[in-house]
């Protein structure tokens, strides 16, 4: 090519801007080799630690809200049959009676003994201790008569923890004051108080004042055979079967159900 030749093709690549350049091989690449595109520089971000639960067997156990208990299921006749008060009042009524039966018993041998005289004095200790007996027992009698029934609907009488005698006094002033009321019926809760361990002897006797004074049908709740119920207008409809007290307490004593006039 002469000199307008070459001349011209400067021209050209001026207008032009003239061929393109060659790519730069990259260093030590080879031209089959891929050369993964160049990232921009960022600086490392601190990762988050991953939030821990704790596993399922140590999470706290679930507690009822603040100001309520768990329900519970209590026993509060027993709780009462426990209480510190109610269990010192019978247990020094039971001293008391230990001592009683004791002066009695050396009053007898000094009589026998022909000890007038000591006899007589034995005898005012004895007298002096049964006294004392009577009166802690009343004592808990009524504490925890009242205790019991503090929860009882008016024509219900719990006799928890009381002595056979003084279920029958408080049974015969309940009749009469359901009577005065207008109550048809009294519900007697005796549970297992009036037929302890040789309960029938000890509950005839008492029946039998009850029958002098009151005319009543009685049957054992078929619900709950420590329920007796009370009609107190039962022989007006000539309802139930006569017993006598025998029939009576050992209906109450093996829990038979059955109705029967008191």
């Amino acid at each position: 090519m002469g000199f307008f030749g070459s001349l011209f093709n400067g021209l050209i690549n001026i207008i032009c801007g003239g061929p393109p350049s060659s790519p730069i091989p990259t260093p030590h690449a080879r031209p089959d080799e891929y050369t993964p595109p160049t990232v921009p520089h960022k600086p490392p971000t601190q990762a988050r630690p991953p939030q821990s639960y704790p596993p399922t067997s140590e999470r706290p156990p679930h507690s009822p809200p603040a100001g309520r208990k768990p329900f519970q299921r209590v026993d509060q006749n027993q709780v009462n049959q426990n209480n510190e008060h109610y269990v010192s009042l019978r247990k020094r009524a039971n001293d008391a009676g230990d001592q009683m039966a004791q002066c009695f018993e050396r009053s007898h041998q000094a009589y026998a003994n022909g000890n007038g005289a000591l006899a007589k004095e034995l005898s005012n200790e004895g007298k002096r201790h049964q006294q004392e007996m009577d009166k802690l027992n009343k004592e808990a009698s009524e504490w925890i008569f009242v205790e019991n029934n503090k929860d009882s609907n008016p024509n219900e009488v719990d006799l928890h923890g009381l002595y056979v005698k003084e279920a029958i006094t408080y049974t015969d002033r309940a009749i009469q004051d359901a009577r005065q009321r207008g109550e048809s019926e009294i519900h007697l809760i005796v549970g297992k108080g009036l037929h302890s361990r040789g309960g029938v002897a000890k509950l005839k006797p008492a029946i039998e004042d009850l029958i002098q004074k009151h005319s009543l049908v009685a049957q054992l709740d078929p619900n709950n055979t420590g329920v007796l119920i009370v009609t107190l207008d039962g022989p007006h409809k000539g309802a139930g079967k006569v017993m006598n007290p025998d029939d009576i307490a050992r209906g109450i004593e093996s829990r038979e159900e059955g109705c029967t006039i008191m």
